[in-house]
Formats: structure tokens, sequence, C-alpha cells
């Protein structure tokens, strides 16, 4: 008979830099310091109705009845490692990444795709963070989303579909104190806007045509007449955080060479950015 998935929402969280800490306080004191955090992060999963399903080394994995619960833990387990003092002029840090949805249980342990996430959104939290995926954030009330900014979408091993991602705020700043209050409508995006001359042709980049292909192919929107260049260039995308594959062209020997990954992208602000 096949086992029915429950709908759980699924914590990592890690202690950051926990090589560094081991360097720098040796081993007997830098075990004491992830000993305390690991308690930290499961008294507060205990506390709002989360279960520890294991511990391995410097990472706790938990589960929660919803993805609220499983926020609430982690913005108190980020508050609680906060107010540790610093050891030997050491900050004590963890990361955290969520993810809620269908699991496999297997005696205490969980399996599947939401367990796959979160591991990948832990791995993507900086010390301090909370990172979560688009399913932990969806069924959040109005008033939790509020206090959640999206980063970028990403692709995660085995998924045919990028994954949403979003960072949930817990610091008490003037930022988290406009987001609480600000309106849940969707904020008006600012226009960017980019001019490409080539040839004698000119292109604009902006809300209305979000995307320019370069290259030598006929089909490209600038057409570079160029034999060195590539058939299909680095896209110009004025999208928020968005980046594409490799850089292809020929160099004047006639070898081919790839550099990536390569595009052009804006922040937040409209403002473009080099390459990466």
């Amino acid at each position: 008979m096949e086992r029915k998935p429950a709908e759980l929402a699924v914590l990592f969280a890690d202690v950051a830099g926990s090589t560094r800490l081991y360097e720098k306080l040796g081993n007997a004191k830098a075990l004491e310091c992830v000993g305390l955090l690991i308690n930290i992060m499961r008294e507060s999963a205990l506390s709002h109705g989360g279960r520890v399903v294991k511990t391995i080394g410097d990472e706790v994995m938990c589960v929660f009845p919803t993805a609220a619960a499983a926020t609430e833990a982690a913005a108190d387990m980020q508050t609680r490692v906060e107010m540790q003092e610093p050891i030997a002029g050491q900050r004590l840090q963890i990361r955290i990444g969520v993810q809620f949805g269908p699991v496999l249980e297997e005696g205490q342990d969980v399996f599947g795709d939401c367990v796959n996430v979160a591991s990948r959104m832990v791995k993507l939290a900086k010390p301090g963070q909370i990172i979560a995926a688009g399913e932990c954030v969806a069924p959040l009330s109005a008033a939790r989303k509020a206090l959640t900014r999206v980063l970028d979408k990403l692709p995660v091993k085995g998924r045919q579909q990028e994954v949403d991602v979003y960072e949930i705020l817990w610091q008490q700043s003037e930022e988290l104190t406009y987001m609480a209050g600000r309106s849940s409508t969707p904020p008006i995006q600012p226009k960017v806007q980019m001019r490409l001359k080539y040839n004698g042709k000119e292109v604009t980049l902006g809300p209305d045509r979000e995307l320019i292909k370069l290259g030598r192919d006929n089909s490209s929107d600038v057409v570079l007449a160029d034999r060195k260049a590539s058939r299909d260039l680095p896209r110009l995308d004025s999208r928020p955080s968005s980046a594409y594959q490799t850089a292809s062209y020929r160099t004047a020997d006639g070898s081919q060479r790839q550099d990536g990954p390569s595009s052009v992208r804006t922040d937040r602000l409209g403002s473009f950015v080099k390459p990466y």
C-alpha cells in the first residue's frame, strides 16, 4: 500500500562559520558554542510545535505542522542567537532555510522534494538570514507575508520549474516597521530603460520590451555583422534579479571560447550592474 504524504514545513538551521569558530576558539570552546546554538534551535522548534528530526554535526533538521509555525520558530531562533554575547570576539550566528509541502515519513525521518528544497534554502542563506521557498510563503497570512521580500528565482536539482526564493525578515528595524505596515498590494515597479544602438539600428529595453537578443543569427533583435561574433550572445534583461547562461564567441584565430555565467542585469532600483 502506497504511503500517503503528509503536509509539513521542513526547517534546516546550521551554525554559520563553525570552521572559523574551531580555528579561533579551539576545539573545546567551539564545541561548547555549537552545543549552545544547537540547544537554542531545539528549544525554539519545540516551543512552536515543531519536532526535531535529527542533528547532523552543526545542523538541525526540524518539521512543523504549518508554514507559520516554522517561520515563527525560525525568527525565534535568530532572535535568541542574536542575544548571545560574542565569544573571544566571535559573533555566534546561524542560517535557516524553510520549505512547506508534502513529505514521506519513515520512522522519525522525512523525505521528499520539500526536504531537498529546504536544504537548498539554508545553503543560500547568509549568517543571520532566514530563506524560504515560495510554497512556504504562499500559505502565510497577509500580515506575515508583509514581513517577507522576494529575492530571486533559482533552479533546484530535480525540479523542472525554478523556485521562488524569499527572505523572512525578523530583525526590528525601520525597514521591518515599514514592511509590516505596508499595503498587501504589490508595489509599482520602477521603470527601467536602456537604449542600445548598433550599426544604425536602435532598440529600447524597458517595461514594454524586457529582453533583447544579440547575435549573428538573423533571428536576433540586434544582428551583429561580424563573422567572429557568436550566433547567440547573452540576452540583455531588464527584469530584477535575472540571469542567463554563458556567453559564447569566436576569437580572432577562429577558436570558440565560452565565458559564463554572463549577463547584464538590473538591481531593484533599476540601475544596471556589470556582468558577473
